[in-house]
């Protein structure tokens, strides 16, 4: 019996295309990457998804940017011309990313993660609790074009973005975030403003106003000053740094900083055993002698 239909034709090879590095078996790594495409599996059905997989593994995909707000690829198929693929995912607006900059800076355990740059577990929770969704929930959260003429959306083309976005994600975690609306640099600047105080926020808005009316001066002048003309201050401090006082804190106050642990013993929680003897380390006495060891 004769097919209706002729054999599907191979994608034209592409030379220094970007390839994923996974060979056999899921692609994403971690926690994040595998939340993202476990979005693109609930969308994606029959062969396009191995096939978007097999474009990825060999590389079939020239370009890939990832912006606030939209993803774009250009995808070499089996026609001469490249397709165009988008994935688009709102970003949010600057008053919600200052909400969430607040909750991340009141909790030193997500400002220490993010500035090691790392992903902490539960962020999404911090998301969740302002109303917001970090991850595309659904397809609906999605707009997907591509300009081949595969009817089905997402074809094997974005299927391919997908799973190239997933490793990028593993490598960078805050490129979800930048997806979203906000730069790493831009994160870790108010995160650092904030925890350090409205005085650090002061300082920073000051040195950015310098900074602008430096360039300004500079501009208007003609140019940067010649290098040779300024050998004198180029070295030094524009400003004093800023003197910080320690604020003086109990012993114990770093396990209010913990995330929640779930542990008890004789229905006492982990946290509220291993305050006592932080305190009496505070006081300078052994940790066994303390009155308020609550399993006294």
């Amino acid at each position: 019996m004769n097919s209706w239909f002729p054999p599907a034709a191979k994608p034209k090879p592409v030379e220094n295309g970007i390839k994923a590095r996974s060979k056999r078996g899921a692609i994403a790594q971690t926690w994040w990457s595998e939340r993202f495409i476990q979005v693109l599996e609930s969308i994606v059905v029959g062969g396009r998804l191995q096939r978007g997989r097999t474009y990825a593994r060999k590389g079939q995909v020239i370009e890939l940017a990832i912006d606030a707000g939209e993803v774009t690829a250009t995808v070499q198929g089996s026609r001469a011309e490249p397709y165009r693929a988008r994935v688009g995912l709102a970003a949010f607006e600057p008053g919600a990313w200052a909400r969430v900059d607040e909750v991340l800076a009141g909790d030193a355990w997500y400002t220490a993660k993010l500035l090691a740059g790392e992903m902490p577990a539960d962020i999404e929770e911090v998301f969740t609790s302002l109303g917001m969704s970090l991850f595309p929930a659904s397809a609906g959260d999605l707009s997907m074009t591509c300009s081949c003429p595969d009817w089905s959306v997402p074809c094997k083309h974005l299927a391919a973005v997908f799973y190239l976005l997933a490793e990028a994600f593993d490598d960078d975690p805050f490129a979800i975030l930048a997806w979203r609306g906000r730069e790493r640099d831009d994160l870790l600047k108010a995160l650092s403003a904030l925890r350090n105080g409205p005085a650090a926020a002061r300082d920073t808005a000051a040195a950015d106003a310098t900074a602008g009316s430096t360039a300004a001066g500079g501009a208007a002048a003609g140019g940067a000053v010649p290098l040779t003309e300024c050998l004198d201050s180029f070295f030094a401090a524009p400003r004093p740094a800023p003197r910080r006082t320690p604020v003086p804190a109990p012993s114990d106050a770093v396990l209010d900083q913990l995330p929640a642990i779930g542990v008890t013993v004789r229905d006492i929680s982990l946290v509220d055993l291993l305050r006592p003897a932080y305190r009496a380390l505070g006081r300078g006495q052994p940790a066994m002698d303390d009155p308020e060891d609550p399993l006294r």
